[in-house]
């Protein structure tokens, strides 16, 4: 921004200096030719008041002094030079001249005033004063080159008070750009400090307004998903107790599956309420998570919950892990949970079979959850929070979904409209080699 302030500057200096010094310099020029013009004539007028009416016949002439560097002379009606100085013989000037007219010109690169003596209504000579052009000449370039002078130093100012007007307009900013990137780094308590600029204070103000309503958003957001978490595992906790202790006693041979399911209901309720803590104290940049489940332990698993479900729905769901490595480890919780959002998603809105592949990309696994129906409505919206497609259900799970895959560095998206399918890409984390001979 400084150099655009003083580009800016500089440039309204440059064309405000043009438009001044060029007329000027062109009035300069003017002005001394005029000038030297006038003091010729004068000088010739002063000198044809002196000439008597008898020099033709040898009275003596005295002519006024030439101007400096110059000459001056009396010319008679056959254009010869009787007194003073200048060309033998009359030049155009004073051929004009000796019509009774004044003259003022340029002859032999010499600036010249003819002035016709008059006696009784009768022109009887012509006075001629001279100097040289290149003189004149001499006294514009010398007051051009002073007029550039001055340029270059209001040019030179100009550019000076440019740089310190950009300072004083480029610091506040700058101070509100580190301030911005501070907060983007995660300080809500960065403000931007006052500065003597009125509107840029008017935007830290609104700033600083907008970042302590944002912080107290998110601190109110955080403190009721920690309340509803807290809330959420004290009951749950106790629940599970109380099917532990109901698996422990209970011989029933048809009631301890559905105790045994309804136990296993609870911790992945107490593992999602704890994701979605996670979620809501890790904001912003992603935070790659330590990985501690195999894929093919995680397939196993999601294949085992959900596989009642879509049988009770007369669907068929597979799972297949392919080309995926068995010595890679990657976060269990928050993937379990992306997929079950997914797996969910594909239930309630998809159709026919649904199948969950993982492919080996070297630095990452892909998760492809797919079904048989197609995807309506635009794709760049499916994640916007609150935004669904079916026209019913409230619009969370894929945002929150995405959320999740982002926090531990993942990224889910769309990657085919028809059949549906929707792509998890985890970034893995290989186990050493001796955890590996121990699983063996």
């Amino acid at each position: 921004m400084r150099q655009r302030v003083v580009r800016v500057a500089l440039t309204a200096a440059l064309v405000a200096v043009v438009l001044l010094a060029v007329p000027l310099a062109l009035a300069i020029r003017f002005s001394l030719y005029a000038g030297q013009r006038d003091t010729l004539e004068r000088a010739a007028l002063a000198a044809a008041v002196r000439v008597s009416p008898d020099y033709a016949v040898g009275d003596p002439v005295e002519l006024s002094h030439a101007p400096a560097g110059g000459r001056i002379g009396l010319y008679d009606p056959q254009q010869r030079l009787r007194a003073g100085n200048g060309p033998e013989t009359g030049d155009a000037p004073v051929r004009r001249a000796l019509a009774g007219q004044l003259v003022r010109g340029r002859s032999g690169g010499d600036l010249v005033a003819a002035v016709p003596v008059s006696h009784a209504e009768r022109v009887i000579g012509v006075v001629r004063a001279s100097s040289p052009a290149g003189a004149v000449r001499a006294r514009v370039l010398a007051a051009w080159a002073a007029l550039l002078g001055v340029t270059v130093v209001a040019l030179t100012v100009a550019v000076l008070v440019a740089r310190r007007q950009a300072r004083v307009l480029a610091a506040p900013l700058e101070d509100l750009s580190r301030h911005c990137r501070a907060v983007a780094e995660g300080d809500l308590n960065a403000r931007a400090a006052p500065s003597s600029v009125a509107e840029i204070d008017q935007v830290a103000r609104t700033h600083n307004a907008m970042l302590h309503y944002l912080a107290e958003l998110l601190r109110h957001e955080r403190e009721f998903a920690t309340n509803a978490s807290h809330q959420l595992r004290t009951p749950l906790t106790g629940l599970q107790l109380a099917l532990e202790a109901g698996l422990a006693q209970d011989d029933n041979a048809r009631l301890r599956p559905v105790l045994a399911e309804a136990l296993a209901t609870t911790h992945r309720l107490h593992h999602t309420v704890e994701e979605v803590l996670r979620l809501s104290r890790t904001p912003g940049r992603p935070r790659p998570a330590a990985g501690n489940t195999a894929a093919s332990q995680l397939l196993r698993e999601a294949e085992e919950h959900w596989h009642g479900q879509f049988a009770a729905d007369g669907r068929r769901l597979e799972c297949g892990t392919h080309d995926a490595p068995r010595d890679v480890q990657i976060p269990g919780g928050p993937v379990t949970e992306v997929l079950d959002i997914l797996l969910d998603n594909a239930r309630l809105h998809g159709r026919g079979t649904v199948r969950v592949v993982v492919r080996d990309l070297d630095d990452a696994l892909a998760f492809d959850v797919s079904d048989e129906g197609t995807v309506e409505g635009e794709p760049a919206r499916l994640f916007d929070r609150g935004h669904t497609s079916s026209g019913h259900g409230t619009g969370i799970g894929l945002a929150l979904a995405s959320d999740l895959a982002m926090s531990f560095g993942g990224r889910l998206s769309l990657t085919s409209r028809a059949p549906a399918t929707f792509t998890l890409l985890v970034p893995v984390h290989a186990a050493d080699s001796g955890a590996d001979a121990s699983a063996e």
